[in-house]
């Protein structure tokens, strides 16, 4: 696990591709006050240019939290190094159907943040020997969110994820505030969250709520 004091993955927002722009824009900005540490912009419509006005609004928020603040919150791309390359984003985040890890990584180059998305414990062993920077290991529990999934890995799973995986694992799928201790505890450096602060009457609160117990338990 990560020990630093800066873990950039502890509270990842994945962002709710089914909302509008102006929805997007309030939950991400009342997201970075209440404490994300990382966004993911995630658009499953095929429409690279609705992709890349999603993500430059959301690095423009980014900027002006760092600005003000002085903390970086990485913006992550879902699937489409295209559209990270075009928007400057600090990232990807890549499917096993996505383009491969080592041609991501030539394009981006080295200094970009590579995630990959794990969902079979062979595809665990594989990703060892990959440039990438760190997994979401998919999913930990049922969700309404995915429902294509391979694998429930459960916190079992996510033990043994955690002690054979080289790199910081975000966990994904169906966390919410009533079982994040016990995910983190289970070896996770973060957790990716997605209805429980998009769909959340205040996101703000809802984060800052997320992120109290995350750093209670981390």
């Amino acid at each position: 696990m990560i020990t630093s004091n800066h873990n950039p993955y502890l509270l990842y927002l994945v962002t709710d591709d089914q909302q509008n722009l102006t929805t997007l824009e309030h939950v991400v900005r009342e997201a970075v006050v209440g404490g994300v540490t990382m966004v993911q912009i995630r658009e499953k419509h095929g429409d690279v240019r609705a992709f890349i006005q999603r993500a430059q609004t959301v690095k423009t928020i980014l900027q002006q939290a760092y600005t003000a603040t002085g903390r970086h919150i990485p913006l992550i791309i879902n699937d489409r190094v295209d559209v990270a390359l075009a928007v400057d984003a600090d990232g990807v985040h890549l499917g096993q159907t996505d383009m491969p890890v080592t041609m991501a990584r030539q394009l981006l180059g080295k200094d970009k943040l590579i995630g990959l998305s794990i969902e079979t414990e062979q595809q665990l062993i594989d990703c060892a020997s990959l440039p990438i920077d760190y997994i979401g290991l998919s999913a930990i529990f049922a969700t309404a969110t995915k429902t294509n999934l391979i694998t429930h890995w459960g916190l079992e799973g996510l033990q043994r994820a955690a002690a054979i995986c080289p790199f910081p694992i975000v966990a994904i799928g169906g966390i919410n505030h009533t079982n994040l201790t016990e995910v983190m505890a289970a070896g996770a450096d973060g957790v990716a969250i997605v209805s429980e602060i998009s769909h959340a009457d205040d996101p703000r609160q809802a984060t800052m709520a997320i992120s109290s117990l995350l750093n209670d338990n981390y």
